[in-house]
């Protein structure tokens, strides 16, 4: 029996259509903010449609920012603190396997698809993501051969978006995991070592 995460009307859904914002900063800033406020709040009654709004947003991040001019760098900073702000409701919420499955395969195809790299930053927080060494295992395994692709002796400069998911998978796989709240305790991971 499948089970669907609940149907919210998000506010912010609206608001992050591809190219919905011009080439100034201050207007998106704000709806981040704006969109953190609102997946926290449901986040304090139901965390799996919070972590479900959280993907969402997530994937409509680099579409609904290609036109901004991010030189200043605090556009990218806000992305930045979003996610890392989104990532331990993501973590932290208990979903079905195939729900997590799903925000997962979601949220690989929106690191693909970064076209102007916003949220490549993501990538750091995979094994997290995860939240099981199980599904960190399952991940690196996938990801390894395109790793290993680019960053082995004929790399030749390619670039493969999950480089960073894989490296992120392959230290919760190689690490006994403390998951605390979507955090990895930093007692179990200071002293990992990956071992591939």
């Amino acid at each position: 029996m499948m089970t669907r995460t609940p149907s919210h009307k998000w506010t912010f859904s609206a608001r992050f259509r591809r190219g919905a914002f011009g080439w100034k900063s201050a207007l998106p800033i704000q709806r981040l903010k704006e969109a953190v406020t609102e997946i926290r709040q449901i986040a304090r009654s139901d965390h799996v449609l919070a972590a479900d709004g959280a993907v969402t947003l997530l994937e409509k991040l680099s579409p609904a920012l290609e036109q901004v001019d991010s030189s200043s760098g605090a556009l990218g900073a806000a992305v930045n603190r979003t996610i890392e702000v989104l990532v331990p409701v993501i973590a932290g919420a208990e979903p079905t396997a195939a729900t997590r499955e799903r925000w997962l395969e979601r949220l690989f195809d929106a690191l693909q698809n970064d076209q102007m790299p916003y949220i490549e930053y993501l990538g750091d927080y995979w094994g997290e993501l995860c939240a099981t060494p199980a599904i960190a295992s399952t991940w690196a395994d996938r990801l390894l051969p395109g790793t290993a692709r680019v960053m082995g002796a004929d790399g030749a400069g390619e670039h493969f978006a999950g480089t960073t998911a894989c490296l992120s998978a392959l230290h919760c796989r190689a690490a006994p995991i403390a998951i605390t709240r979507g955090r990895f305790s930093d007692a179990t991971t200071a002293n990992a070592s990956i071992a591939v």
